[in-house]
């Protein structure tokens, strides 16, 4: 067979294996860019080429004989390389433009991802955004998602990670509520104070807490309390409000112990263990990474890399 004759095979092979996905001539067309008549002559020459059916026709459907399919199985893996390279190359001649699907938990989009959301399209304008607000961990590859923003201790070995900024965990309060409650001195005196923590399905509540200056071992403390949440949003308002102390993230408490309405209690000990320590931009692993998604991270790094401060 000579080379030319090789070379329109090779197209010929691709269009069987999108009918195979598509199991419709009609669609298979479309697809293509086609006609039916086209699409079905393709085949015709591709099974002579063979010496074999490859597809078997009914008024009903279109299924791929065990010929047909071994060919598709056999090339599918060297199309979709072709597919992902070609992308590639796109993707480093055009500026970032289509949907990123991203997701994140609800206080830190509301409070730190969606501010940053309006200069990022101003200045890549052919990029659509689409954010779920979840405190949910989705299961990216099933649900679509390109990106999660997530503030976790570990990434799956199946995924990615961009590190975006260091975060902790603060214990804050009003000013007003200590003086009526007193000042905790020591982990061990929360017992006698009311504690609002993160609601967790079937946990007893418990705080954990390292010397900050790293002498000595970890100190886990029962808390109770008149207010539990599974947002963080929620306890920083009872915080606010005065209802007791509460444990959060710190960027969901930094801007108000930077503006003083919340002070930060036990300032020699280090909450561990109820929230993550790095904020994390993490994608199902591929080998080609779009355009836009890049720039979205790399935009989220630059404005949030340094961190929450509270001082």
């Amino acid at each position: 067979m000579k080379g030319k004759n090789i070379e329109s095979l090779w197209s010929h092979v691709h269009g069987l294996g999108v009918l195979a996905s598509l199991g419709s001539y009609t669609a298979a067309a479309q697809r293509l860019g086609v006609s039916k008549a086209a699409m079905s002559q393709r085949i015709a020459e591709l099974e002579r080429a063979a010496g074999v059916l490859l597809v078997r026709r009914t008024t009903r459907s279109v299924r791929l004989t065990e010929a047909g399919q071994q060919l598709v199985d056999a090339t599918r893996a060297s199309f979709d390389e072709i597919e992902r390279s070609f992308s590639g190359v796109k993707d480093l001649a055009a500026a970032p433009r289509g949907v990123v699907r991203v997701t994140a938990p609800v206080a830190l989009g509301r409070q730190q991802i969606v501010p940053l959301v309006p200069a990022f399209l101003r200045q890549f304008p052919e990029v659509r955004i689409e954010l779920e607000l979840s405190d949910r961990l989705s299961s990216l590859a099933q649900e679509g998602f390109d990106l999660a923003i997530r503030h976790v201790a570990a990434v799956p070995d199946t995924h990615v990670a961009w590190t975006l900024c260091p975060t902790r965990s603060l214990l804050v309060a009003t000013r007003g509520y200590l003086r009526r409650r007193g000042v905790p001195s020591q982990p061990a005196d929360l017992a006698g104070h009311d504690c609002l923590y993160y609601l967790r399905s079937g946990d007893n509540p418990t705080w954990s807490f390292e010397p900050g200056k790293g002498k000595g071992g970890r100190i886990g403390v029962p808390v109770k309390g008149v207010f539990a949440a599974n947002n963080s949003e929620a306890l920083r308002e009872a915080a606010l409000g005065g209802a007791g102390i509460a444990l959060l993230p710190d960027f969901s408490a930094h801007r108000d112990v930077l503006a003083g309405k919340l002070v930060v209690v036990l300032p020699d000990w280090r909450p561990v263990g109820a929230f993550g320590e790095q904020l994390y931009a993490i994608r199902p692993y591929s080998p080609h990474v779009p355009r836009t998604v890049q720039a979205l991270v790399s935009y989220l790094r630059e404005h949030l890399g340094g961190g929450f401060p509270v001082a």
